[in-house]
């Protein structure tokens, strides 16, 4: 499928401020907070330590060293390649999904340092159509890890989404088996990947790259799966735990290598990238020729 660009999206209009912008009511304990104090918190909630969803621009900016960031790949935007239309045509849905983003789809990828190592980094969106993998999700982040492979450099990639976007079809599927052979590139040449499943990460995505990482790590709490907890219920007419498909169920149960704090999670990354190195560098850089003498 074509990728075609698109010039960039213009920002969305001020709106002004309000008594509900001051106040945060968590989805957890369901306690209201100052919104700047669970900000400042990393966007965890001081109360119960419910990890609250990050926007991009929250994610890049605790992961990524200041000034180091350099995005690629920012103009790769998709039509409408099936006609599809459910309550309303598919141009004006990403459309507006576009103008409230100012980002051409569900993924932002990119290259920067994480406590000074550098990585190729992709972070997905879930306000972006629920973080859906379509097209241009699966060539960037497939693109992101060739260039990772040139370079060569670490990977590093944050999930969120609730899966194919079914506007794209059976596009929206391929994209699993493009960016797990992507993926399987990277493992050949001994090159670093690192998965961090947030909330939610499901679907397609779960079921594919999500899963993939040489080390999967999760953010606590975070909602991990493939089927949705009614549909797999309904299905095998069973009752299902009370965490299931949460990241501890699926740490007890062997799915992930851990669950990392927010507050934790840059600098537990900066370590594995740290330790990581040295097997890189071991792996790509060749010996030299064993000439006669």
């Amino acid at each position: 499928m074509a990728v075609q660009k698109q010039a960039s999206v213009p920002a969305p209009p001020a709106v002004n401020s309000s008594a509900d912008d001051i106040w945060l009511k968590c989805p957890g304990c369901k306690e209201i907070s100052f919104r700047k104090e669970v900000e400042r918190n990393l966007n965890v909630c001081p109360k119960c330590e419910h990890h609250l969803r990050l926007t991009v621009e929250q994610r890049l900016a605790i992961t990524i060293d200041r000034g180091t960031w350099r995005e690629l790949f920012a103009d790769l935007a998709v039509g409408d390649p099936l006609g599809f239309v459910d309550t309303r045509p598919y141009p004006q849905r990403i459309e507006s999904a576009r103008q409230a983003s100012r980002r051409n789809d569900a993924v932002v990828t990119g290259t920067g340092k994480i406590e000074r190592r550098a990585a190729a980094v992709a972070v997905m969106d879930f306000n972006f159509m629920g973080g859906s993998m379509g097209v241009v999700v699966g060539e960037k982040i497939a693109r992101l890890m060739d260039h990772a492979l040139r370079r060569p450099l670490p990977v590093v990639v944050f999930c969120a989404s609730g899966g194919a976007r079914m506007q794209e079809g059976v596009l929206s599927l391929m994209q699993m088996a493009k960016v797990s052979a992507a993926v399987a590139r990277l493992r050949d040449a001994h090159i670093p990947y690192l998965s961090v499943l947030c909330d939610p990460t499901t679907g397609g995505v779960a079921a594919s790259f999500a899963s993939l990482g040489d080390l999967n790590l999760a953010e606590p709490g975070a909602v991990i799966g493939f089927a949705g907890r009614r549909v797999i219920e309904q299905t095998t007419s069973q009752q299902l735990p009370e965490d299931f498909q949460t990241a501890e169920f699926l740490l007890a149960h062997g799915m992930l290598d851990a669950i990392v704090p927010r507050h934790k999670l840059r600098y537990t990354l900066g370590q594995l990238l740290t330790m990581l190195h040295p097997a890189m560098a071991r792996a790509t850089v060749p010996r030299p020729s064993r000439g006669r003498r």
